[in-house]
């Protein structure tokens, strides 16, 4: 059963309470298979304070204790932390890297060769549950491994198994993509608030659009150029709007910036 599973955290940030969560509410999981570690303790207070799962100050408890590791720490940290709880691993440890840029083949030198292991790639909205997902696996992970990676990961959004080559540019897209959407946002809110909107109507009406045209490509499946051209009149207000997005390049500035992140991602893993 997956409920008999304990699940570890070495790392006790933002992500690592997201994924945490997560798991509770949607995955059916207790407090009581659940296990967190971080080299600050104020993160393990405020990791506990959140979701009520007990958090220890050595991440070696973690790994004797817990079934599936996930190493939720930054990637200029890993290496130290892999090579702190190497000698603690156990065959049947299932180990998940949400470390971005740190590939499959890095992970299998740091904690050794043979081991079932798996690159996760979530993003913010985890936090909320919406989070966009995407994961890759070494040939050992099991397919009772990936049924349980599966429903882990849907209890914070939607996930996808991918070819390891894809990992970095999904980085660069969905891993990131938050970000460019906020400053969209804040961008729509500032254009309001200029067009005579107080700020709070101009920041609501902003994000609401966002998300209600997320829903909408989401639950429509439609391509999002048809489901845009349904708005574009001709002759209107959108039409007028979309023209100076082109003129101002916001198309290509997205691009550049998938295109950036994707390599910053590349330039990550090879360090």
């Amino acid at each position: 059963m997956f409920t008999d599973k304990k699940v570890g955290f070495i790392g006790a940030g933002q992500m690592a309470t997201a994924l945490a969560k997560g798991f509770l509410k949607n995955a059916g999981m207790t407090v009581e298979n659940l296990l967190a570690s971080d080299a600050v303790w104020e993160s393990c207070e405020r990791f506990t304070q959140t979701t009520g799962i007990r958090t220890v100050a050595e991440n070696r408890e973690v790994v004797e204790m817990c079934d599936v590791i996930v190493l939720a720490v930054k990637p200029q940290v890993l290496p130290g932390v892999m090579a702190e709880i190497r000698p603690w691993l156990r065959p049947d440890h299932l180990i998940l890297s949400i470390a971005a840029g740190i590939s499959l083949a890095t992970l299998a030198a740091g904690l050794g060769e043979g081991g079932r292991m798996i690159r996760v790639m979530p993003n913010t909205p985890c936090l909320i549950g919406e989070g966009a997902i995407a994961f890759c696996v070494t040939d050992d992970v099991t397919d009772d491994d990936l049924e349980l990676v599966k429903k882990l990961l849907k209890s914070v959004g939607r996930c996808f198994i991918v070819n390891e080559s894809a990992m970095d540019a999904i980085t660069g897209l969905s891993g990131s993509g938050p970000a460019y959407v906020y400053l969209i946002i804040e961008a729509l809110s500032d254009a309001g608030v200029m067009q005579g909107l107080p700020r709070d109507v101009a920041t609501t009406l902003a994000a609401q659009t966002v998300r209600g045209a997320a829903g909408l490509v989401l639950e429509s499946r439609e391509h999002p150029g048809v489901l845009k051209d349904r708005v574009t009149s001709p002759g209107g207000t959108t039409i007028a709007g979309m023209k100076q997005l082109e003129i101002h390049g916001v198309r290509g500035a997205l691009y550049e910036a998938v295109e950036a992140a994707t390599r910053r991602s590349r330039e990550l893993g090879a360090k």
